[in-house]
């Protein structure tokens, strides 16, 4: 373990932060996970354990605008599990995980993304602890399904790429073994905001976007291949990573709802409109120009995603979503324009 900060409520002994840990979030110092550990903080919470690694710098940045009591290397963490490091944990947010869609190692990611996802769970299980996983809206595939979170449908889903198909595996897994009354997964779709800094090619295109806007003045978006579909008019379903902790959130504070549910807005909006928000959050001229999708790309891109959230608002989760405006101005102005990002 690497203790990076405690905060005592007085001269209270490192032990007790050490060992008796409340809260624990992995990939707290990523995109999401630090989200919700500064969700946790406007709470109150401080004893909180962070499990990452430190594999950028940008990530200890996050980690310095955050109060928790003990920084743990996500390879050490399951060492210390099984020692009985953390039984006094009431709670796991595990957020941890190799999101890259281009990942060709199948060994690392069923590792990284199923077999670590299964310790834990089945460690929460064992312990009574509350469980929240990401899954991810990736499982879906191409659409061709739908994108409904009705646990009959999952079996039969086809994801595109590894990743997807490691948060796949672990689904189900989950339901194979009866945990989903115990546990819950949220299957993230495009989620946008602070914190993804690090992120590289896997940064959400609004942040992508404001670099090459204020770079070139122009924002280029792929041409459509599809007739149905006007170029740039290609939907996906945005969510704000405020929006999406809100429901990490909800289901924290709700034990009683479990299961696999949905994390999107439900109202699908094309690129063109992503591009335009950023246009006006940056006050630049628009300027969107359309060029040609590589032939890789073409068979596997998915032209519409969105996400069903009827399962989640039945469950009682009645969180009113940022529009895609008022979120990305949010974003590049408080945000991105002030290194915050």
């Amino acid at each position: 373990m690497r203790l990076m900060k405690f905060i005592p409520h007085n001269k209270l002994i490192l032990w007790y932060y050490f060992y008796m840990a409340k809260l624990i979030v992995t990939g707290g110092a990523g995109f999401i996970g630090s989200n919700v550990v500064a969700a946790l903080n406007a709470r109150g919470e401080g004893d909180i354990v962070i499990v990452d690694n430190l594999n950028h710098p940008l990530k200890e940045v996050h980690l310095s605008r955050m109060r928790y009591s003990a920084f743990v290397d996500k390879c050490a963490f399951r060492d210390e599990v099984r020692k009985g490091l953390h039984d006094d944990a009431v709670a796991v947010f595990h957020l941890g995980a190799c999101s890259s869609t281009l990942e060709r190692d199948w060994d690392y990611l069923l590792d990284n993304n199923v077999a670590y996802t299964k310790f834990l769970a089945e460690w929460c299980i064992a312990g009574n602890r509350r469980f929240i996983y990401a899954s991810s809206a990736a499982t879906y595939g191409n659409g061709e399904q739908g994108y409904s979170d009705d646990i009959a449908k999952i079996p039969s889903l086809k994801p595109l790429n590894l990743y997807g198909q490691s948060k796949q595996d672990f689904d189900l897994i989950a339901i194979e073994n009866g945990w989903l009354d115990k546990i819950v997964g949220l299957k993230f779709f495009n989620v946008y905001g602070p914190n993804e800094d690090h992120k590289g090619d896997m940064r959400s295109l609004v942040h992508k976007a404001c670099a090459q806007i204020k770079k070139d003045g122009v924002m280029r978006l792929f041409k459509s291949y599809k007739p149905e579909y006007p170029d740039g008019g290609q939907v996906r379903d945005f969510v704000y990573v405020k929006d999406a902790v809100a429901e990490v959130m909800f289901f924290y504070d709700n034990p009683d709802k479990n299961g696999i549910f949905n994390c999107g807005t439900g109202h699908a909006r094309s690129w063109v409109d992503l591009s335009r928000a950023v246009f006006r959050a940056l006050n630049i001229p628009e300027n969107i120009e359309f060029i040609e999708m590589p032939l890789s790309l073409r068979d596997q891109y998915q032209y519409f995603t969105e996400a069903d959230m009827s399962k989640a608002r039945a469950a009682g989760f009645t969180h009113e979503f940022t529009s895609l405006e008022d979120a990305i101005f949010d974003y590049v102005v408080n945000y991105i324009e002030k290194g915050i990002c």
